[in-house]
């Protein structure tokens, strides 16, 4: 049984780690390939665990880059008059 007197550990992601876990699997692996990283360990960092400094900048790199490029792709709706 859990102490009762410690609170339960609960990992908290960020935004960007939200993100990432809200893409396509397809698309992790792409973006975890460009990262030089497995998807494993990038899925262990969309859920806030710990991982290597060096493999979450890249991620978070990579993630940034891929999201400024789709939201370019993505033409905005003309507003109805």
């Amino acid at each position: 049984m859990r102490g009762f007197l410690q609170p339960s550990l609960r990992n908290n992601p960020t935004d960007s780690q939200q993100q990432f876990s809200k893409l396509s699997r397809h698309r992790r692996a792409n973006l975890a390939e460009a990262a030089s990283t497995t998807l494993v360990k990038a899925s262990q960092w969309a859920r806030g665990e710990a991982v290597d400094p060096t493999v979450a900048g890249a991620l978070e790199q990579h993630l940034k880059a891929f999201l400024t490029k789709a939201a370019k792709k993505t033409p905005a709706t003309p507003a109805a008059s």
